[in-house]
């Protein structure tokens, strides 16, 4: 605040008023000898002769100073805001990056950032093994050719699949006796697991493999895959993906993807599998359990779902301990991963067990599942107790059967309502 120029108080604003009532006789002083009253500025020692103008002049000091102080402010006031806006646009663009960065990791890790698809990634992982020494060059060239021939066909390497697990376990069943009440397991089903060129995002494509294996085996599905009596290769699928999104299925996904899926290492989840399942004229569902039902986050009620998807029909007999139902098997989704359901063990103590296909699981392992083995140690890799799935969510993907052309038309339709209501 400023100070008064005879007691150096601190007056404030009303410094003027403060000189005026408290040291207004201070003004004048004697002349010099010559009887004239001369009158001294307080603040610049200037001497007059007159009192209104010596009042006039520490009036303009006044002024002047108040006008420095509020000038004082003013450039504090402007500096203060410039230094929040450079500490602003500072911020956004830190954020600005980190989004960025965030959005350029997503499509890399979803396979949308035009790295290359099936294809590229196959012929760069086997000229990484070539150079560690661990493919030798002639190897290259024939997986390469056999890899080009299927590519071309439309067809999936024979390489990446395991057949007859399901008829292994049902013999392992029958002869244990431990602590399993009763089982009940799909119809046929080929495991396919991840290869060179799908490792890391191909489980979608791998868990459509194994559902169609399935179907593939059973008649009441014969009309709707006419036109696939083989098992397609990722490219062809994604080909398929893209086929049911013409027809006007799920245009909001297909929107996520630009429409377009091969040559990318895009990852799929159930409302693909729907609508390529559903463009076949195959009917299913999916059920979302969007939340955990049970204890420590785990979803009793989706293993409970399972069990009453495999045992409506009560196939095999009322006591039989092995239920070899006609049910396909079942599409599980979570964040990040998706598995296929086969079947589900009812334990003696009522506890039930989810046996799975993992595209993850080397054939190696799956082959172990075709040995007879009585202790039952090659199961665990099958085997998901309730403990075992604590993801925050899950969707599932199940068959039931065969749709007619209008009622695929009407679902089509209600795909694309659905999407239009969800859009703001």
């Amino acid at each position: 605040p400023p100070e008064c120029p005879f007691c150096r108080e601190a007056a404030g604003p009303e410094l003027e008023a403060h000189v005026r009532a408290r040291h207004g006789h201070l003004l004048g002083a004697p002349g010099a000898g010559n009887g004239e009253q001369l009158y001294e500025c307080p603040m610049c020692s200037l001497t007059c002769t007159d009192i209104q103008i010596l009042e006039e002049h520490v009036d303009l000091h006044l002024e002047e100073h108040s006008f420095s102080e509020v000038g004082g402010n003013i450039r504090d006031l402007e500096l203060a805001q410039w230094l929040q806006t450079e500490e602003d646009q500072r911020q956004r663009s830190e954020e600005e990056k980190r989004e960025r960065e965030e959005f350029k990791k997503l499509q890399r890790q979803y396979g949308l950032d035009n790295s290359g698809g099936y294809k590229q990634q196959f012929l760069k992982n086997m000229e990484r093994e070539v150079n560690r020494g661990r493919m030798q060059p002639f190897e290259y060239h024939k997986r390469k050719a056999d890899m080009m021939e299927c590519l071309a066909f439309g067809i999936e390497d024979e390489k990446t699949k395991t057949s007859g697990v399901i008829e292994a376990l049902c013999k392992y069943y029958q002869n244990e006796n431990k602590d399993v009440r009763r089982v009940w397991l799909s119809t046929g089903v080929n495991h396919f697991h991840s290869s060179l060129g799908d490792r890391g995002w191909g489980c979608g494509y791998r868990n459509f493999q194994m559902i169609l294996s399935s179907l593939l085996q059973n008649s009441l599905y014969n009309d709707c895959l006419r036109d696939t009596t083989l098992i397609p290769s990722i490219p062809k699928i994604q080909s398929m993906i893209e086929d049911a999104w013409r027809e006007g299925f799920d245009p909001h996904g297909a929107s996520h993807f630009n429409n377009s899926l091969r040559g990318s290492k895009a990852w799929i989840g159930a409302c693909e599998i729907y609508s390529l399942l559903t463009n076949l004229r195959i009917k299913c569902q999916i059920i979302d359990f969007h939340k955990p039902t049970g204890p420590m986050g785990t979803h009793p009620r989706l293993f409970e779902w399972v069990l009453h998807y495999y045992s409506t029909d009560n196939e095999g007999g009322a006591n039989a301990k092995v239920v070899c139902t006609s049910k396909p098997p079942i599409y599980l989704q979570h964040q990040g991963h998706s598995r296929t359901v086969v079947g589900i063990e009812e334990k003696k103590n009522r506890t039930l067990c989810l046996l799975l296909f993992d595209p993850g699981c080397p054939s190696q392992e799956m082959q172990k599942l075709l040995k007879h083995n009585s202790d039952g140690t090659s199961l665990r890799p099958l085997r998901k107790f309730v403990g075992s799935l604590k993801e925050k969510q899950y969707q599932i993907v199940a068959v039931d059967g065969v749709l007619s052309l209008e009622e695929k038309a009407a679902r089509c339709h209600a795909s694309r309502v659905l999407t239009s209501e969800k859009i703001p």
